[in-house]
């Protein structure tokens, strides 16, 4: 599914054996998967807390929308690019 756009009904979630963790050494959250860490900002941090498996891409985006006030058709790129990247890499699922 590289490149593709991710489908509004998809429920995308952390992919086996990936957590979301607040690291205290480096005071900023982060999803700890196998050999590697991901540090998250505060807007990836906000993408990723709701990619938890029951939440559409489509729901997720409207509450981002909401969160932060701002129009679908910004918020939804950077969401569907953060949440394309990770899955390329074996992070999270679609």
């Amino acid at each position: 599914m590289s490149g593709s756009d991710i489908a509004d009904d998809a429920r995308p979630r952390l992919a086996p054996h990936r957590r979301l963790k607040f690291d205290e050494a480096r005071k900023s959250w982060t999803i700890q998967a196998p050999e590697r860490v991901f540090l998250l900002d505060e807007i990836a941090y906000a993408i990723v807390s709701r990619c938890n498996g029951e939440k559409t891409f489509a729901g997720i985006v409207d509450e981002l929308c909401g969160a932060f006030g701002a129009p679908r058709d910004v918020v939804a790129p950077d969401v569907q690019k953060l949440v394309r990247d990770f899955a390329d890499k074996g992070v999270m699922e679609l």
